[in-house]
């Protein structure tokens, strides 16, 4: 996947290469998954009226039966820019968000787009959602969802988790008590024009045995680069991730036992992976999304001729980004599944 376009530019969207042909794929089934991330769907997402309408450009055709499958060749996802304020921006052209990218991309580039951020901004993200629906289209046997689990220090009690629940909130949250709690917090959050992190969970069922390698293109090292590249991730887990530099080996050993004449896990501690390969378990994985950098709330900071100043960043913007970013690491896990699961054929048949 290559995506391509800026915040405040005319459209965004993305290519996506490789793909299989033959695969039935509409525009409808894509919109599916960029509903969910859609902006502009409750008070506690950024107000920016988006609709994220996609249209595919290219790499589908009508099969002898009329429906438009995949062909094989590269598909061009589109999604146009309807309703940026670039305006909002004006005030701070000059001036570097602390916690943002305006201050390294000038360095690479010798010019910034200021308007929303550019290509830093989470808008790129859309792009990275319509390729994860095609991506699903490679593995109809696995199921991929995500959970917000953390929001700001804000933790769910996992004895109340609940998939159902992920679409009955704002917050993609699997613990009904938990996200009517955060209701409150993050309304606080707002009024005070600041802004809080998120930790997402990723979990992907059905994936088979055997997905991966042992050293190079692990199938752990390539979701935690795909999660990390998303943007304001700033740690990325597999399993039990961190917890586990605090076990025993006894405690962090999944054990095995016999059943139906398979192989079976007690446990799920390694989160699916095992040596760099998909053991056949729930393939696992967190990210923790930090706090959004443009909030109404002054900071100090310094601005491109060098002169020290405040800044506060009006306009439209996420209290808590990580909220949008969950149907984001579900796409993102799609995509390396799918690339893993082509490898596995070419290699194995």
């Amino acid at each position: 996947m290559t995506t391509f376009g800026e915040s405040h530019g005319p459209a965004i969207g993305c290519v996506v290469d490789g793909c299989p042909a033959g695969l039935p794929l509409a525009a409808e089934e894509i919109q599916t998954w960029l509903d969910k991330r859609r902006p502009g769907q409750s008070r506690f997402t950024t107000q920016r009226r988006e609709p994220d309408a996609v249209r595919i450009i290219s790499g589908v055709f009508e099969n002898e039966n009329g429906q438009q499958v995949t062909t094989g060749t590269p598909i061009c996802l589109f999604i146009e820019n309807v309703d940026q304020r670039s305006k909002d921006y004006s005030d701070i052209k000059d001036k570097y968000r602390p916690g943002h990218a305006d201050f390294t991309y000038l360095e690479k580039y010798g010019v910034r787009d200021y308007r929303g951020g550019g290509r830093s901004s989470a808008r790129e993200t859309a792009s990275r959602v319509a390729a994860g629906a095609v991506a699903r289209k490679v593995m109809p046997g696995v199921t991929i969802r995500g959970a917000l689990v953390q929001m700001g220090p804000h933790k769910v009690d996992r004895t109340n988790w609940d998939w159902e629940e992920v679409g009955n909130n704002p917050f993609f949250c699997p613990d009904a008590a938990a996200a009517s709690a955060w209701e409150g917090y993050l309304d606080g959050v707002r009024k005070a024009g600041s802004s809080c992190g998120a930790v997402i969970e990723v979990v992907a069922s059905g994936v088979p045995a055997g997905l991966g390698a042992p050293v190079y293109g692990k199938l752990d090292q390539d979701i935690a680069s795909a999660l990390m590249s998303i943007n304001a991730v700033k740690g990325v887990e597999i399993g039990a991730g961190f917890d586990a530099a605090a076990w025993s080996g006894e405690e962090n050993a999944d054990e095995m036992r016999m059943e139906d004449g398979r192989p079976v896990f007690t446990s799920n501690h390694a989160g699916g992976v095992l040596g760099g390969i998909s053991s056949g378990q729930d393939v696992v994985a967190r990210f923790a999304v930090k706090p959004t950098s443009s909030i109404l709330a002054p900071r100090k900071t310094v601005d491109r001729d060098g002169g020290e100043t405040e800044i506060s960043t009006k306009g439209r913007h996420d209290p808590c980004v990580g909220i949008r970013a969950v149907p984001v690491g579900e796409a993102m896990m799609a995509l390396v599944l799918a690339d893993h699961t082509l490898r596995h054929r070419g290699q194995n048949g």
